[in-house]
């Protein structure tokens, strides 16, 4: 007969020779619960529904409690071939054990067995059985089954843990393993702080590992914590142990002779337990590909890598316990301490001689150079099958003394350092880099650590503290365990708390484990360049950067750099990102960069930061500036600041730019924050030059906010430094934005203000660009001649200056300008010399708008055939550098010239196409521009409810941008649609003409 284990001490699990039993249903895995609970004996059906239906079962429970047994006879027959394991008797039912298995009755066996090997004295052997009860368990009792009646059953079972895991430490320190026991102990009272056992031992390891202080500082926190939560004093034990702490009384000492911890003939079952609070990880099912290699030539080895807090030992505990069935020749577990903050990593030889022991091997045969070890190690496990857990290694030399021979047993390593260059090849090897914690499982750590409901009951809030945390489980259950300290405290109440930056990393680390200790044993032992680069890299505010971000912080060769950067990375302190550019991207997790932020200010002095931010901010503006160039063909429209640039060798500058636009996409949060960064340290210069500069990103794809705020903050720093040139500037650049958006008066204040500053400076670039400004806002006004005076001043200044991409801008402005003053000979002719300009500069963007006013002439002067030339060749050149707003501009005149040529049917495609390109943008007056025209085109195809439609979508979106005339055509179309039987193709094009 074929053997069923059932499983208990975690979620629950029925397997027949290792292969899963499917339940089907939560009534059924209740129902099998029950019966678990309470093996060989009868559970009522009452009791059955009780649970089922929490207390409020249905007319027919008793016959839906029959079916559902009835179907797990079923599925047990099947896939044992009895049918006596699920037995009816009156008044119910009862699950027959015989000789099958269940863990839980299996664990408080070897739990009996235990202590009474220990009342006669076999510490040793006592030890080895708490320890191969313990770990029976892979998580909290029946996880996952919410009936009432299960969880009080598993909440008993999860105490006779507790009280086995006390008795098991209580006999580890007989055998004098008090430093080995301290950090799971820390852990274990942290978890459970009102347990007075677990904190007296906890008070013996630290008394006799020569931390008498923090032994009676751990007293006052168990004291302290008892009267908050429960209004009582501690016991007489945990007092008296308080007494004797403080008069050092001998009978603390170490025992005369430590006892091994496994007489010879035990199977070491080494794993610590599975933490109860354990969640999620998606991640697991990639290391159950070392079980497939049990057998074959090459050891299977795992590798588990991340940074600190992220629960890489966790997670190799917990995939240990759920596959230790595949390893009955035992399961090692060494912590390497390769991390540690207070000792050094443990040596090889020493964790051999653990090793050897608890296989078997007496103390006297075990030799003393860790080669022999080895040799003997490796020999001893031939023909076993062993699973050897390594955690916290701190190198390949470390571990590769402890890894076996062949490939029956496997082993599982955990490090902050990636090993695959030397794992890679000569094992099988399975590389796992574990990251944070996914949103709905960091959500689930907190509950299960808090253990209430406030995070359900508030997910918004639980979001933002997830996020605060940066998912990292550490901080999540530091974080979780602070609000389970403070019932009273809501989770928006921990998040204003984690809110502030320069409080959060204190709020993560109220001890000696917190967030900070464990960066701080990552930053450590970096060397002095790397630990350099690490700091000054935190201090930037910028989502992501690349390696020669670095090379200016440092003032280092960009290789070097990288080099640096790499080697933080490699630490586990950085991301790497995609390199889809062709260059790595890297950032820093929130809580990584507020700690190296910290290590700046603590190490770097203030003057040396600063001159970091001024060279990392000169090889920004360096790279905006040429980019720039790239897109305009000179450098032109910008006017640049006395801001020493940071340059870059120039192979890396080509490659960078390969596409300028595609820069700037990449760098624009990055330069945001940087022109916040140097605004708020007073870098006016760096930061308006910046600003001003990457309005070629903002304009051309339509970032505004970014324009804005960067424009804002640039210009509060020059009011307060009097920087009179860069609040010249920055009006100007605000003006224009202004004008982008339709606030023509806004514009008109800050352009005028901009003039005279540049005029006080001498600034003739400055005072041309504020003109040809200023001939917009005179436009929109409808002064036609104003605006046309203003615009030849500026052609003037920008003729004598030599800016040729402002002059080519303004005689297509000048184009528009005789178009709408009734001129279109004179305004073909300007559009004709502004194409011809751009195209010598070699700028398509300035071509592509140039472009668009000669279309625009020729259909006033009627040549359809030529405008849909011009249109064509404008689209193609706005496609080709992503300019939407360009594009949606080619695409209304293409409409317009294919209506003139009688093609309406492609008209309105091609508007259609330009008015949702305007909404993508989004631009309401160009969504307006082509909404009227489709009215037309409509209305000519004999659509005049569509036409009348089109012409209100207008008439509201003029209304909306400030454009009076543009309504007023609205208005007299819509009455022109009425009013004619017959409608005039010509007439309806005067009402759309420029």
């Amino acid at each position: 007969m074929l053997q069923v284990v059932f499983r208990i001490l975690g979620p629950l699990e029925v397997t027949v020779e290792g292969r899963p039993v499917a339940l089907q249903g939560a009534r059924q895995r209740t129902i099998m619960s029950m019966l678990l609970l309470a093996p060989n004996r009868v559970v009522s059906v009452d009791a059955l529904a009780d649970a089922v239906w929490r207390g409020n079962p249905p007319a027919t429970a008793r016959n839906q409690i029959a079916i559902c047994v009835s179907a797990l006879r079923k599925t047990l027959k099947s896939a044992v071939g009895v049918e006596d394991i699920l037995v009816t008797s009156h008044p119910g039912y009862m699950l027959y054990a015989g000789e099958h298995r269940i863990d839980a009755a299996e664990f408080e066996e070897h739990a009996a067995r235990g202590r009474e090997a220990a009342r006669r004295g076999r510490t040793d052997e006592a030890c080895a059985l708490l320890e191969e009860a313990l770990a029976m368990w892979r998580g909290p009792a029946l996880e996952g089954i919410t009936a009432e009646r299960v969880e009080a059953e598993a909440a008993r079972l999860t105490d006779m843990r507790l009280d086995v895991y006390e008795e098991y430490v209580g006999l580890r320190l007989r055998l004098g393993q008090h430093r080995e026991l301290m950090g799971e102990l820390v852990a274990f009272v942290r978890e459970h702080p009102l347990r007075e056992q677990a904190k007296a031992h906890l008070m013996l390891a630290q008394y006799r590992s020569g931390r008498r202080a923090e032994a009676l500082e751990t007293y006052r926190d168990g004291q302290r914590i008892l009267a908050d939560e429960l209004g009582i004093d501690p016991g007489p034990e945990l007092r008296d142990l308080h007494d004797e702490i403080l008069a050092d009384s001998p009978r603390l000492g170490l025992p005369a002779e430590p006892a091994e911890l496994l007489p010879q003939t035990a199977v070491p079952a080494h794993l610590p337990p599975s933490a109860a609070s354990f969640t999620g990880r998606r991640e697991l099912a990639s290391l159950d590909r070392l079980l497939d290699h049990l057998e074959g030539s090459a050891l299977p080895v795992g590798s588990i890598t991340g940074p600190g807090g992220v629960g890489k030992t966790a997670l190799a505990v917990h995939w240990a316990h759920q596959v230790s069935a595949r390893f009955p020749d035992g399961q090692l577990f060494a912590d390497l301490r390769g991390y540690d903050g207070e000792e050094a990593p443990r040596r090889p030889g020493a964790v051999l001689d653990r090793f050897l022991r608890a296989l078997g091997v007496p103390g006297a045969q075990i030799p003393a150079e860790q080669a022999e070890r080895t040799a003997l190690f490796r020999s001893v496990l031939d023909g076993r099958r062993v699973l050897i857990v390594l955690d916290n290694a701190v190198s390949f030399q470390q571990i590769r003394p402890l890894l076996p021979g062949n490939g029956r047993s496997c082993v599982l390593v955990t490090s902050r350092d990636s090993m695959g260059g030397a794992l890679a090849g000569d094992y099988f090897f399975v590389p796992l880099h574990l990251g944070a914690l996914e949103q709905d499982e960091s959500i689930t750590l907190l509950s299960r650590v808090a253990g209430d409901d406030r995070f359900g009951s508030d997910p918004v809030g639980a979001a933002r503290l997830s996020a605060l945390c940066d998912r990292l489980p550490l901080a999540l259950r530091i974080a979780a365990a602070r609000l389970a300290a403070k019932p009273h405290w809501s989770v928006r109440t921990l998040v204003a708390r984690l809110e502030d930056q320069h409080r959060r990393l204190d709020e993560l680390s109220l001890d000696e484990r917190g967030v900070r200790a464990g960066l701080r044993l990552s930053y450590r032992g970096l060397p002095p360049e790397t630990a350099r680069m690490f700091r000054l890299l935190g201090t930037l505010n910028v989502p992501a950067f690349a390696s020669w971000v670095g090379a200016a912080l440092l003032g280092v060769d960009p290789v070097d750099a990288e080099d640096l950067i790499e080697q933080l990375v490699d630490a586990q302190l950085l991301e790497p990102l995609s390199a889809a550019t062709g260059h790595v991207r890297y950032r820093f997790q929130d809580l990584l960069r507020l700690f190296a932020r910290e290590c700046a200010e603590a190490k770097d002095p203030e003057e040396e930061r600063r001159a970091a931010l001024r060279r990392a901010c000169g090889a920004w503006l360096g790279l905006a500036g040429e980019a720039h160039r790239r897109v305009y063909g000179g450098d032109y429209t910008v006017i640049h600041g006395p801001a020493p640039l940071h340059p870059l060798p120039r192979h890396l500058t080509d490659s960078l730019l390969e596409d300028p636009m595609e820069w700037f996409e990449s760098e624009r949060s990055s330069i945001t924050g940087l022109v916040d960064q140097a605004a708020g340290h007073d870098e006016s210069a760096y930061a308006w030059d910046l600003a001003i500069t990457s309005v070629t990103l903002f304009q051309n794809r339509n970032y505004l906010e970014d324009w804005r705020h960067c424009g804002e903050r640039a210009l509060e720093a020059a009011v307060r430094t009097g920087d009179t040139l860069g609040e010249a500037a920055m009006l100007h650049s605000i003006g224009t934005l202004e004008i982008v958006q339709w606030s023509y008066g806004s514009a008109h204040e800050r352009l005028s203000l901009a003039l005279r500053l540049f005029e006080e400076q001498g600034q003739a670039q400055g005072r041309a660009l504020v003109l040809r400004n200023l001939a917009l806002c005179e436009r929109h006004r409808g002064d036609m001649d104003r605006a046309r005076r203003m615009a030849h001043r500026s052609l003037e200044i920008f003729r004598t200056v030599g800016d040729h991409y402002a002059e080519t801008h303004v005689l297509g402005l000048l184009a528009q300008i005789e178009l709408e003053r009734g001129d279109p000979q004179a305004s073909l002719v300007l559009s004709s010399e502004a194409v011809a300009r751009s195209r010598g500069l070699g700028t398509s963007r300035g071509e592509a708008q140039s472009t668009v006013r000669l279309a625009e002439a020729l259909l006033h002067q009627g040549d359809g055939e030529r405008a849909e030339e011009a249109s064509r060749r404008a689209l193609e050149l706005v496609r080709n550098s992503g300019d939407r707003r360009g594009e949606a501009h080619a695409l209304r005149t293409l409409g317009e010239a294919l209506w003139r040529r009688g093609r309406t049917e492609e008209a309105e495609v091609a508007l259609r196409d330009g008015l949702e390109t305007a909404v993508k943008v989004p631009d309401r007056f160009l969504e307006a521009r082509a909404a009227i025209v489709i009215g037309c085109v409509q209305a000519l195809r004999a659509d005049r409810s569509g036409a009348a439609g089109s012409f209100k979508a207008a008439q509201e979106l003029f209304t909306e941008v400030g454009a009076p005339g543009w309504q007023d055509r609205c208005t007299r179309l819509l009455a022109e649609l009425w009013d004619r039987e017959v409608l005039d193709e010509q007439r309806l094009f005067e009402f759309i003409r420029p």
